[in-house]
């Protein structure tokens, strides 16, 4: 890692019961205390693996849906109707795209993906959205060009209610290895393990913390590292799952959760109204 240059940010508050105003003291330089840099990912990652719920937990065990979903950016083509100079400003003149299991997510233009689904609106949506990414390669490594370009597609993964749910989020050195903070609409949901390198489902499980994880509704996964998550889909509806950089969900960088609903009113969710106006 290299050493950052920039400071970090300091203020000096100067109280007024103080015995030294800050105008009258002979030196009004502070002495600072060593500060990581702001860029310092290792520090961070091992503070913030350090937290701790303090409330009483339910995290999930016999795991009904277990999903592995990578997570990367991608370049691609400029089409001939963009400008290059403004939409394309990826290396050589590409467009920049964004992906999960090499899916680059599209938002609907005319409907909600809810009320496409409630009133089984045809072509608006699919089901297909991959468990596990289409092919497994050295996701940290040195990234074959060929997995640069990824499918554009509005791909939901379903889920029934009551689903207990574990994803492996895995960064990938595609482009470039990237800290991508990944939050989920309608849920919280436990941050039971962080990483470095490619996620190993035989040692890393080892590691879980299933005591006391923090419950939060995002998680940062590590530049070229990997987060786990897990939590019950007691929610239906449709929910999505994106990077919280704002350029990276316009390039594609999400997916959405179909979560069915359950048995009587308190596990369902009423269809939007027939004439809910359009997008």
């Amino acid at each position: 890692m290299l050493r950052s240059t920039i400071p970090p940010p300091s203020a000096i508050l100067e109280y007024k019961s103080s015995t030294c105003a800050a105008k009258n003291c002979s030196s009004n330089k502070p002495i600072m205390p060593p500060l990581p840099a702001y860029n310092d990912t290792a520090t961070v990652t091992t503070f913030t693996k350090s937290f701790r719920s303090t409330g009483k937990n339910f995290v999930p065990t016999d795991i009904d849906e277990n999903l592995f979903f990578t997570i990367g950016l991608g370049l691609n083509p400029c089409p001939p109707n963009f400008n290059k100079s403004s939409q394309c400003q990826g290396p050589n003149g590409t467009r920049f795209t964004a992906s999960m299991n090499n899916v680059s997510f599209v938002l609907p233009s005319n409907f909600s993906l809810l009320q496409a689904h409630h009133q089984r609106i045809q072509g608006v949506f699919t089901t297909d959205f991959p468990a596990n990414p289409p092919r497994k390669f050295d996701y940290t490594g040195n990234v074959s060009r060929s997995l640069f370009s990824p499918v554009a597609g509005t791909k939901l993964y379903g889920l029934k209610y009551g689903s207990r749910v574990q994803i492996v989020l895995q960064d990938t050195s595609i482009v470039t290895p990237e800290n991508h903070p990944i939050h989920l609409h309608g849920y919280d949901f436990y941050i039971i393990a962080q990483g470095f390198g490619n996620y190993n489902p035989r040692t890393d499980p080892s590691n879980f913390n299933l005591v006391d994880p923090p419950l939060r509704n995002t998680v940062a996964v590590p530049v070229n590292g990997w987060a786990v998550i897990r939590f019950v889909a007691d929610n239906p509806g449709v929910w999505l799952m994106h990077c919280h950089l704002d350029v990276h969900i316009t390039w594609g960088l999400a997916t959405a959760f179909l979560v069915e609903n359950g048995v009587g009113e308190l596990q369902s969710i009423e269809s939007p109204p027939e004439d809910l106006p359009l997008c």
